[in-house]
């Protein structure tokens, strides 16, 4: 399974593409710790002081918020998900 990684998250990992072993069945929180096991920077970039996936990051599967339309962290992966990570957009 692949994350896509956009501006400074891209940077902090060094790629804007990220290939985790998670596989269909698994969880997005699955993918998700496996994102942050292979790229420790971006922990602080999208964690809170308590863990939490910080409020203006925001994370997709399938171009949908699997926080809003799915189960969260126990979001069952599929075949060809596409999973991405944004940090906050600002623009005038």
């Amino acid at each position: 399974m692949e994350w896509r990684l956009f501006a400074n998250l891209a940077e902090a990992a060094g790629t804007k593409r990220v290939e985790v072993d998670a596989a269909p069945g698994d969880t997005f929180g699955d993918a998700f710790e496996q994102l942050l096991a292979a790229h420790p920077d971006l922990e602080a970039e999208v964690l809170d002081e308590d863990g939490e996936l910080r409020d203006h990051i925001r994370v997709l599967r399938n171009d949908r918020n699997p926080f809003v339309s799915d189960d969260g962290f126990e979001t069952t992966l599929e075949e060809g998900d596409e999973l991405a990570l944004f940090p906050p957009v600002s623009g005038g």
